[in-house]
């Protein structure tokens, strides 16, 4: 068989990902996009693409039957269907082969016999596969279930039959605690999969997640390529993950290789493939599931080995021997991948949704890989996972390979919408994490130090935000002098300059709940800002990419300000700081939408009217409530004004950039 031209059912990172592997081996691509991803990174690489239905998941990237009448129409020879969505849909896979095309993934029964967790560990406690103690049978009355319990002891861990990603999972610590948390896992696995079974084991206080990459051809042939460590979970999902498991030693890997390798023979498998193991304390391994796809955290693996896994993929799908033996793998160096969301840590990683206004990706390198499926000015919607990019490092040993994350975390810049860059340096930076003190609740052990409250902004960042807005006046003034019939007139000066006055003017910041006044002295060749902790002398000067080149009291350093409207965002150092300008100078017709228009930022539903028509509110006050992806949004007033109307009550579906709202700005009265 020979694959020409491969539809890529899936979107994001995965399919850039994808694109990237079949144009290298000279494969023409086929992309399929919802409405909502008509402007998107995949879609503009691949050579073809395909509009397959409105934004919602359901009717686009899971309509199968419009999937394959692309690919009939495109004259596409195969579908990789890259990871979530169709990936594990023994159907989808079913459809393909029935319509003649490759489907690049393991066969139909190997996905249906572990595509259930309760059927899965039948099969592997028969082929001698080491599990965790549990309940797995199909009986699921509650006296049966109690019993099972009973037996297991406690703690023990309910966890939904059909599922993944922390969905239908309980930690049952108690006999009383039991049935209420046998039915909350129930309805959450029901809602999620359509599937109320679950299955009970024996819950391993603080294990490792490690997972083999195992590979097989149709010829027979099946190697491992290794373990990725994958402990760093919030919600039972993974952010973080190396490769090679830190402090694993030879015989154990030789163990799990050849135990992953005796669990995919057992449900003759093809293709890449993941088998998941809980690593206890004491060395043992049990079996938790096989993931019948490529996984998110393959990079690591690729950095490692140096072998492109999806390369491998499309030449076992075309028929074709593994590349590899197992004796010709072999590990080098150390490899980390952080996933970086559009989130919020201190809000329980809540979804943050809105523009990527400001994006800016670290250098990529032999050492530095960044795996991405957004560009800067894509919208973060409510219809998709919000990850921005994975970020891959690697070196020749863990410690440095730490390093090249801290700096390559810091070099990533995002500005739009809330990230979790920040969590994820406080993880990497860890005494723990450099350690290696590694299990799956790390990130619960470590609470206290990874989620630090947002401090005030320093004077080092009040002086940088002064300086970019200082300097970007000085230029927007001299533009203006340039075309003016009076260049040289004094109203021109950007100096401080008053009629029998002194050369000074105040900026007004709000950090948070706090004003913040800012007042700047003019000198010949720089700047005095007098801050909350003293005089500071500052100049600098904006590059070509509009980046600030600062001085400080004699401190050279580099930072990128991003402003939209009033709102400043200082990212330096790895971190970014949020203020807001508090400018007379803002006119109402700035205000986004337009004059008296404040409109819904996202798609939401109205959970709170805080005001009425006629009231007359200040600048900050609050005025509507909307919540969506579960997070709230306050509407607050930009000015001091009037409400004029108010379209919609609560409980009202409200679309993206609908407004919310009439309002009549009024001057303020001194």
């Amino acid at each position: 068989m020979r694959i020409d031209k491969i539809l890529i059912a899936n979107r994001g990172e995965i399919a850039c990902r994808l694109i990237r592997t079949a144009r290298r081996l000279g494969i023409a691509t086929v992309a399929v996009y919802s409405s909502a991803d008509a402007h998107a990174r995949h879609v503009d690489l691949a050579d073809e693409a395909y509009c397959i239905g409105p934004a919602e998941a359901k009717k686009s990237y899971l309509n199968s039957e419009r999937i394959l009448q692309v690919a009939r129409d495109s004259g596409a020879s195969a579908i990789h269907p890259g990871y979530g969505f169709l990936a594990e849909n023994a159907r989808f896979a079913a459809e393909c082969a029935a319509a003649g095309l490759i489907f690049v993934g393991p066969p139909v029964q190997a996905i249906e016999a572990m595509g259930s967790k309760s059927a899965a560990k039948q099969i592997m406690h028969a082929a001698g596969i080491p599990l965790v103690p549990g309940y797995h049978e199909l009986d699921q009355s509650l006296q049966r279930l109690q019993l099972a319990a009973e037996s297991i002891g406690y703690p023990l861990l309910i966890k939904a039959s059909a599922g993944g990603g922390g969905k239908g999972m309980r930690v049952v610590h108690a006999a009383a605690e039991f049935d209420a948390a046998l039915q909350g896992a129930k309805r959450e696995s029901a809602a999620a999969f359509g599937d109320d079974r679950v299955l009970l084991e024996k819950y391993i206080q603080r294990p490792r997640h490690v997972e083999i990459q195992v590979f097989a051809d149709t010829h027979n042939n099946i190697v491992h390529l290794f373990e990725r460590d994958c402990s760093i979970q919030r919600r039972h999902q993974k952010v973080i993950e190396e490769a090679p498991a830190p402090g694993l030693g030879a015989e154990t890997r030789e163990k799990m290789g050849a135990t992953a390798i005796a669990a995919a023979r057992a449900i003759g498998y093809v293709g890449a493939g993941t088998v998941e193991f809980l690593l206890d304390r004491d060395g043992s391994f049990y079996f938790m599931e096989m993931n019948t796809r490529l996984q998110v955290e393959h990079p690591v693996t690729e950095m490692i080995t140096g072998q492109d896994l999806v390369e491998w993929q499309l030449r076992v799908a075309a028929g074709e021997p593994l590349p590899c033996q197992q004796e010709e793998l072999v590990i080098t160096g150390h490899a980390i991948e952080a996933r970086l969301y559009a989130e919020d840590p201190l809000k329980n990683f809540l979804p943050s949704i809105g523009p990527l206004r400001h994006l800016r990706l670290p250098q990529e390198s032999p050492h530095v890989r960044v795996d991405s499926g957004v560009r800067q000015g894509d919208e973060v919607s409510i219809h998709y996972d919000p990850m921005l990019a994975k970020l891959i490092v690697w070196d020749h040993d863990r410690n440095l390979a730490i390093k090249r994350m801290q700096q390559a975390l810091a070099d990533f810049q995002v500005s739009g919408v809330t990230t979790n860059i920040g969590f994820l340096s406080q993880v990497i930076t860890h005494r723990a994490f450099a350690a290696a003190e590694l299990d799956t609740s790390f990130i619960e052990h470590h609470g206290a130090d990874l989620f630090p409250e947002p401090g005030a902004a320093s004077d080092r960042i009040l002086a940088l935000a002064s300086l970019d807005l200082l300097l970007r006046r000085n230029a927007e003034a001299a533009a203006t002098a340039a075309i003016s019939t009076d260049p040289y007139s004094p109203w021109h000066r950007t100096d401080g300059w008053r009629l029998n006055s002194d050369n000074h003017h105040v900026l007004n910041f709000i950090d948070g709940l706090h004003r913040i006044a800012v007042t700047v002295h003019y000198r010949d060749n720089h700047y005095v800002l007098e801050l909350p902790g003293g005089r500071l002398s500052a100049s600098g000067t904006l590059d070509a990419a509009g980046d600030l080149s600062a001085d400080l009291d004699g401190v050279r350093c580099r930072s990128t300000i991003v402003r939209r409207e009033e709102q400043i965002t200082v990212i330096s150092g790895g971190h970014s700081h949020v203020l807001l300008l508090d400018d007379p100078g803002l006119q109402a017709g700035e205000l986004d939408g337009g004059e008296g228009r404040l409109t819904a930022p996202m798609p939401g539903k109205i959970v709170a009217v805080l005001v009425n028509v006629g009231d007359q509110v200040k600048r900050g006050t609050a005025l509507v409530v909307m919540e969506a992806m579960k997070m709230e949004h306050t509407i607050m007033a930009p000015l001091d004004g009037i409400v004029a109307n108010l379209p919609f009550r609560v409980g009202d579906i409200v679309d993206e950039g609908v407004e919310l709202l009439g309002f009549e700005p009024v001057e303020e009265t001194v």
